[in-house]
């Protein structure tokens, strides 16, 4: 399984979770599952860093699919040390692929969003 492949699966099942959906364990890796539990113990940072970060939103007005592409890009950056540029260019092609319309305005608001949160990351950076 390729890395753009495992990061749409990981962003699938988080969307799932945020749904209180299940799934079967036994279908997926378990560098994917072992993924899944560290995006999900840190949910708490993340959703904080992205609620610091939005301007005149809340986080609970996010869609379920944004809110779950930009949970795992967040996590990405700060976490699993992503270049800042790939984690968004690859959480951009997941928004096109899975939230966007024909006007690009989800496009356009999670990448206003996620640079956002890069110039936080680096102004905060230990």
């Amino acid at each position: 399984m390729n890395r753009t492949v495992e990061r749409e699966t990981i962003v699938k099942l988080l969307y799932l979770r945020s749904m209180n959906g299940t799934f079967a364990p036994d279908q997926y890796p378990q560098e994917i599952l072992d993924t899944l539990n560290q995006v999900w113990d840190k949910l708490d940072d993340i959703d904080q860093i992205i609620s610091i970060n939005l301007v005149n939103w809340t986080i609970d007005r996010l869609n379920y699919v944004d809110k779950a592409i930009i949970r795992y890009a967040v996590y990405e950056m700060k976490y699993a040390k992503l270049p800042f540029e790939i984690a968004i260019n690859e959480a951009l092609e997941l928004t096109k692929k899975y939230s966007n319309l024909e006007d690009n305005l989800a496009r356009n608001f999670n990448n206003k969003l996620l640079d956002t949160i890069k110039n936080y990351l680096l102004n905060t950076s230990e």
